[in-house]
C-alpha cells in the first residue's frame, strides 16, 4: 500500500480540522480568547499538520492527544448541560481520532494472516 493514502489517515485528518474548528466555535465568545485558541485550537491544527505529512509521531501523539479531548468532553457534558451539545460532539470526534491513528497498529496486529 506504499504511495497510496490511507483511509484511518484520511479519517483522522478529517476528524482533526473538525475538532479544531468545533473547537473555534465553542469559545468563539471566552474571555481569555486568546489563551482558548492556543490550549484548544492550536494543538489538533497543528497534529493535522503533521498527519498530513505522513508523520507517525503526529498520528500517535493525535491518539494520545484524543484520549485527553475525549476526558474533557465527558467532563463538560456531564459540569455544564447548556454546553452538551459541543461536549457531546467533542466526545465523539476524539473517539473517531483513538481510532483511526490506532487502525494501522490495530490491524497490523489483530489483521488476517496471509496464508502462504
Amino acid at each position: 500500500m506504499a504511495g497510496s493514502v490511507r483511509p484511518s489517515r484520511v479519517l483522522l485528518g478529517i476528524s482533526l480540522f473538525a475538532l479544531s474548528v468545533l473547537f473555534a466555535l465553542w469559545f468563539h465568545n471566552d474571555k481569555h480568547y486568546l489563551a482558548s485558541m492556543i490550549v484548544f485550537v492550536l494543538p489538533p491544527l497543528l497534529m493535522l499538520l503533521g498527519v498530513l505529512r505522513g508523520s507517525a509521531k503526529a498520528a500517535f501523539w493525535s491518539g494520545v492527544f484524543g484520549l485527553f479531548w475525549f476526558s474533557h468532553g465527558v467532563m463538560a457534558a456531564y459540569s455544564r448541560p447548556a454546553e452538551a451539545g459541543y461536549a457531546s460532539l467533542e466526545i465523539v470526534l476524539s473517539v473517531m481520532i483513538i481510532v483511526a491513528s490506532s487502525w494501522p497498529g490495530l490491524r497490523a496486529r489483530f489483521g488476517r494472516r496471509r496464508s502462504g
